[in-house]
């Protein structure tokens, strides 16, 4: 499955001061910081379709 998603802001200067925000959170700076998923497994799983067209 494929999940894709955006946010959208009223203007680009509140974009700016969000992103400044969350680039400030020390949770993102972490040197702990690891994938959540196994790559390998990812890439090479393979796809199975749902829908059929």
């Amino acid at each position: 499955m494929v999940i894709f998603a955006w946010i959208t802001y009223p203007s680009r200067e509140e974009r700016d001061a969000i992103n400044a925000k969350v680039m400030a959170d020390p949770r993102l700076s972490s040197d702990k910081w690891t994938m959540p998923f196994d790559g390998k497994r990812m890439i090479y799983g393979g796809f199975k379709s749902f829908i059929e067209l």
